[in-house]
């Protein structure tokens, strides 16, 4: 992880755990609805949330995001499924801040088990109660899209 030079080394930590709930919160089995609770609790209520994935991009507003990935994660069709942070770089500046992350995902959907690899972009707002997601995108791996291609 890294920050810009200056910046209080307790914000980078602060980012950081919640980067972790973020990315824990998309874990099938026991506790999700709570997982998923704790994500919320550190989304401004009026964040954006857009899924690109080589289609139309989707916009959600928070709930329009957590409901239907709560249903997938509780009613059985997804499985052993979990979502990681391979790597991350957050870039702070005052109030502000971006966090660049390449993830890894497995699980067993409709008995079929499969992984996948992707990226995502988290930016962040330090409101009265500490730090915020304000917003987020992400995008999968694909034919001719891979994040190990050289540019």
């Amino acid at each position: 992880m890294s920050s810009t030079a200056g910046t209080d080394p307790g914000d980078l930590e602060a980012i950081d755990e919640i980067v972790r709930v973020y990315f824990d919160a998309f874990t099938s089995g026991p506790d999700v609805v709570t997982r998923l609770a704790r994500m919320r609790a550190f989304l401004l209520p009026e964040a954006v949330i857009v899924r690109t994935c080589g289609m139309t991009p989707a916009v959600y507003d928070v709930e329009g995001f957590i409901a239907p990935r709560r249903a997938l994660l509780t009613n059985g069709t997804l499985v052993d499924f979990h979502e990681w942070e391979v790597s991350g770089r957050t870039e702070i500046f005052g109030d502000i801040a971006q966090r660049w992350s390449t993830y890894a995902k497995a699980g067993v959907q409709d008995g079929v088990p499969f992984t996948g690899r992707g990226a995502k972009t988290l930016q962040f707002v330090r409101t009265p109660d500490g730090w915020r997601i304000s917003a987020a995108a992400w995008d999968d791996e694909r034919d001719g899209l891979r994040l190990d291609e050289e540019k």
